[in-house]
């Protein structure tokens, strides 16, 4: 009936490392387990999307307000997993915000405030596909922001989020974590196929050569915003399925939800239809069926 909470430990605030397993020395890229075959994947897949439906009558049941970040380098597996989280979901109780480049008059404004106006309101689970994290990484190794600004940021993010917290929303930060050399094959396999060669834009290719820089960038994010009321937990996602499995499972500990399945009921057969004539299906503008 119920989701048990805890599996797994938060870390300590401000150790910089999040809970994060043993890595291979020099990168980012861990110890990886035999890959999941693809049939169990997709079973498991399937009833972690059943749990991911109880969940979200849950929070609209309750009035959670939840608030999901994913952060990490490009290519790293975030979107995927995002859509294999929302797949099953309610758009109306699950959005998915992606924020575009600020535009002049955003960038005139408190730096948080465009992302304010996206957070939850009463029974809503609002997952960010980057976020106000991009002041600590892109915008910091890219140079678009003054040195000024990001160290106001380090500052203000941790009583940002308190404040977040304070307030009742449920703040989760995730951080997918991709060696240099999974993420080298994963672009190369994005330039070969026409329908994910879009997903390589200019500023992904210009963080390809920046790899130390975006390292040194997120440590430092770390160390400023691994606080005990919002801690980051890393992804392992140098194997995209494996990835995606322990980031549900994840998600689904830490909301102590319960099971509001409707008991199944039986459908009485339908009244017969009386005085109905069909207008002529040639009046009508059908799809070629092409397949």
């Amino acid at each position: 009936m119920a989701s048990k909470k805890g599996m797994g430990e938060k870390p300590s605030a401000g150790n910089g490392t999040a809970g994060t397993p043993e890595m291979v020395a020099g990168d980012e890229s861990p110890r990886q387990k035999k890959k999941i075959s693809n049939s169990k994947y997709r079973r498991e897949l399937g009833r972690l999307q059943i749990e991911l439906v109880k969940m979200q009558e849950w929070i609209k049941h309750k009035g959670l307000r939840v608030v999901v970040i994913f952060e990490g380098r490009d290519a790293a597996g975030k979107g995927g997993t995002i859509k294999r989280i929302t797949e099953p979901l309610n758009p109306r109780i699950c959005r998915v915000v992606a924020l575009p480049v600020p535009t002049d008059r955003e960038k005139g404004q408190w730096y948080f405030q465009r992302y304010v106006t996206h957070l939850p309101t009463r029974g809503e689970m609002v997952i960010f596909d980057r976020s106000w994290y991009n002041r600590a990484g892109v915008e910091r190794v890219m140079g678009f922001c003054s040195d000024e600004e990001y160290t106001e940021f380090l500052r203000s993010c941790p009583e940002f989020e308190r404040m977040l917290v304070r307030s009742g929303i449920q703040l989760i930060k995730y951080w997918f974590s991709v060696s240099d050399a999974e993420q080298e094959r994963r672009f190369q396999r994005r330039l070969a196929d026409p329908t994910k060669r879009w997903k390589l834009s200019l500023m992904d290719l210009e963080s390809r050569k920046r790899w130390v820089e975006y390292s040194k960038a997120k440590d430092d994010m770390f160390a400023h915003t691994d606080i005990k009321q919002a801690p980051w937990y890393v992804v392992r996602s140098d194997v995209k399925k494996h990835a995606r499995l322990n980031c549900i499972s994840h998600l689904l500990s830490q909301i102590a939800y319960r099971d509001l399945t409707p008991d199944r009921i039986e459908l009485e057969a339908r009244p017969a239809q009386e005085n109905y004539a069909r207008p002529p299906i040639e009046n009508q503008n059908f799809v070629p069926e092409v397949h």
